[in-house]
């Protein structure tokens, strides 16, 4: 399962959010949202202090307080989801996070000096979502834009998805692991073995 776009950049992109204590904006604020969890996070990932233990914890418990970890899950799994008995949803929903915590916190302290500047946002067409757009600067190398989509939900924000140039991370993951499902005769336990195997081979 490998993705699109640089390892690096979407460990950067995850830790916006996944350092950082809840922010106290108004529902409906979500250029806020964005800029608040980005100011303290980058100052976060710039701490060497840090050990890597301390780097991990802070990202599970905070990335499944920011991100909208059950709406993205699912979304991840798309028509299979359907096909997904009780059992299997519990143990594939109980393992996504854990899967995304895996996939990036080796990457965590590779963090070179990245800046973010909030720039707009913009409506997704959805009641409640919209886009937060920034830009991604790197020391010596070319811009990133990213589109952050927050959702308002119950009077509560959450990062539902991040556009990198254009490309989905939720729709890229839903495409990677529709791959793992079909190429295993569509069993939804064959994704749910893969998961556990990335899982249990982090620690």
């Amino acid at each position: 399962m490998t993705h699109r776009f640089s390892p690096l950049f979407a460990a950067l992109l995850l830790t916006v959010v996944a350092f950082t204590p809840a922010p106290s904006h108004a529902a409906g604020d979500a250029k806020g949202f964005v800029k608040s969890l980005a100011d303290q996070a980058l100052s976060v990932l710039a701490d060497n202090s840090l050990s890597n233990g301390d780097r991990e914890k802070a990202f599970r418990s905070l990335f499944v307080g920011h991100f909208d970890v059950r709406a993205l899950s699912r979304f991840a799994l798309g028509r299979y989801w359907r096909r997904a008995n009780k059992n299997q949803r519990s143990e594939y929903q109980r393992l996504f996070a854990d899967f995304i915590v895996a996939s990036y916190a080796a990457r965590l302290n590779e963090y070179s000096g990245e800046t973010i500047t909030i720039k707009s946002t913009r409506e997704t067409g959805r009641k409640g979502e919209v886009f937060v757009q920034s830009m991604i600067d790197r020391p010596g190398g070319q811009s990133i834009r990213v589109d952050w989509r927050v959702r308002d939900k119950n009077d509560k924000l959450a990062i539902i998805d991040v556009v990198v140039e254009g490309v989905s991370m939720a729709i890229t993951q839903r495409d990677e692991f529709s791959s793992v499902i079909a190429n295993a005769g569509g069993q939804v336990d064959s994704l749910i073995d893969r998961l556990r195997e990335k899982v249990d081979a982090s620690q």
